[in-house]
């Protein structure tokens, strides 16, 4: 290790040049106006891989690439697949950025940059501990695959069909995924549970037109107020989802779960001042932690109906519609709770308006043993390269790939963020700490010795 140790030192300067290389290409998968910047995103990330010494691939999908590497010579080794992506999400709004968002600027031991933190910088650092030991060493301790697309913030449609038809290719025993956060500066973790995800649209049509709601008001119903009323019944005043069998197939925390949240550092009262909201709320009998990481929810992401413009329009609108998403935890269904959804609006739509119903995307919530070998090396390595003990921690997003890996690879997956919480990920002046690029990259590099290790 020590002098992969003393190559990573050596070339630290050019792998931040490196980054900002990366960082420059804006490879907003959402846009089709930069196609011809996901090629080059995928080419570059193709050239690190070779560059590092493995063999590497550009995959063509439906839509954007699929970058694949691998190292495949360490005999009786363990297997494990990076995986990471290459888009960003737009950058807008555009006039609260700073410095201009591909144009990296390094300021105050930052990286601003979309992308920085999400995923290209996390994702780098693994490329980069590859790159260490082969040329070093002239080998890897473990037989190392990387899987980077191009359509993690559209969706992963196109990852999931190559997984599932590219089996054998994709094979290994254990999966890597830097797209987390540290619990906060100086508290590196390893986030072991990863909540689920259900998403749809209701709609409530009433009248073909908007009326006049002089003339007509009264008369018909109006498709805003029973929306209104249909999202309302979805808690009860202890916060608790109102949607049938919602809560049937939950698995409760464990005493020893809650017992170590409660030890985490956690200050509720700066975290209330820093969202600028006078109180907590959430399901009754439970903390802020808890609820964030480990219980289901229920969320209107968006409603539109009716005149929104400046000043009044007095108007019975034609229809209304609401965005909603529910956050699953272990054992709870996607599919099942998206019916149930459905059948409760259903019921609470009145008379006089009509309910369609759409649902988007789901998948299920995960929670991975803590007392394995690969969380075992996982923990040393971050130890070795942060000084100091990961704590665990669960996440209250989710990672649908994570669900993938399980399902089609039958892998747990190591989830190591080097980020932070506060780096404006989706948001203007995203940004990834230069001396957490270079641990994660000590870590990465730590745990393939790790993996190595603790398998023989």
């Amino acid at each position: 290790m020590q002098q992969v140790e003393k190559y990573l030192e050596e070339h630290a300067d050019r792998f931040v040049d490196e980054l900002c290389d990366l960082l420059r290409i804006p490879s907003v998968s959402a846009d089709p106006a930069h196609q011809p910047d996901m090629i080059r995103g995928a080419e570059f990330i193709r050239d690190q891989l070779l560059q590092a010494g493995l063999n590497a691939e550009i995959i063509e999908t439906d839509g954007h690439p699929i970058v694949f590497g691998s190292w495949l010579e360490a005999e009786d080794a363990p297997t494990a697949l990076v995986y990471g992506h290459y888009d960003v999400q737009p950058p807008d709004p555009l006039d609260e950025w700073t410095s201009p968002p591909f144009e990296p600027d390094i300021r105050d031991g930052h990286i601003y940059a979309r992308g920085a933190t999400d995923d290209k910088g996390q994702m780098l650092t693994h490329i980069k501990s590859a790159e260490a030991w082969l040329k070093t060493t002239g080998s890897l301790p473990v037989n190392l695959k990387f899987v980077i697309e191009g359509e993690e913030e559209v969706g992963s449609d196109n990852l999931d069909r190559f997984l599932a038809d590219q089996h054998e290719k994709v094979r290994c025993d254990v999966a890597v995924v830097s797209d987390t956060s540290q619990y906060a500066p100086e508290i590196p973790a390893i986030t072991y549970g990863l909540r689920g995800i259900l998403a749809c649209e209701a709609t409530v049509t009433g009248p073909n037109r908007d009326l006049h709601s002089g003339v007509f008001g009264g008369s018909v119903l109006n498709p805003v107020n029973a929306l209104a009323w249909m999202l309302a019944g979805l808690h009860d005043d202890q916060g608790r989802i109102q949607i049938p069998g919602f809560y049937d197939d939950v698995i409760p925390l464990t005493a020893e779960e809650r017992q170590q949240f409660s030890q985490l550092p956690f200050d509720e009262t700066e975290y209330l001042r820093d969202l600028d909201v006078p109180a907590a709320w959430g399901e009754f009998g439970f903390n802020s932690l808890e609820r964030r990481w480990a219980r289901p929810t229920c969320d209107i992401n968006g409603i539109v109906g009716g005149y929104i413009g400046e000043g009044p329009k007095t108007i019975v609108p034609a229809k209304a519609s609401a965005k909603i998403s529910c956050r699953l935890v272990p054992n709870q269904d996607p599919q099942q709770l998206t019916e149930s959804l459905n059948a409760f609006l259903s019921e609470r739509c009145p008379e006089g308006a009509r309910l369609t119903f759409r649902s988007f995307h789901g998948c299920g919530a995960l929670v991975f043993s803590t007392d394995s070998p690969y969380m075992a090396s996982a923990k040393a390595a971050i130890k070795s390269a942060f000084e100091s003990d990961p704590v665990m921690i669960r996440e209250g997003g989710s990672i649908p790939v994570v669900s993938t890996f399980q399902d089609i690879l039958g892998v747990d997956t190591l989830l190591l963020g080097w980020g932070q919480n506060t780096d404006n990920l989706h948001s203007p002046n995203e940004r990834f700490r230069l001396l957490d690029f270079h641990r994660g990259t000590r870590a990465s590099a730590k745990l393939w010795h790790e993996l190595a290790n603790r398998s023989s």
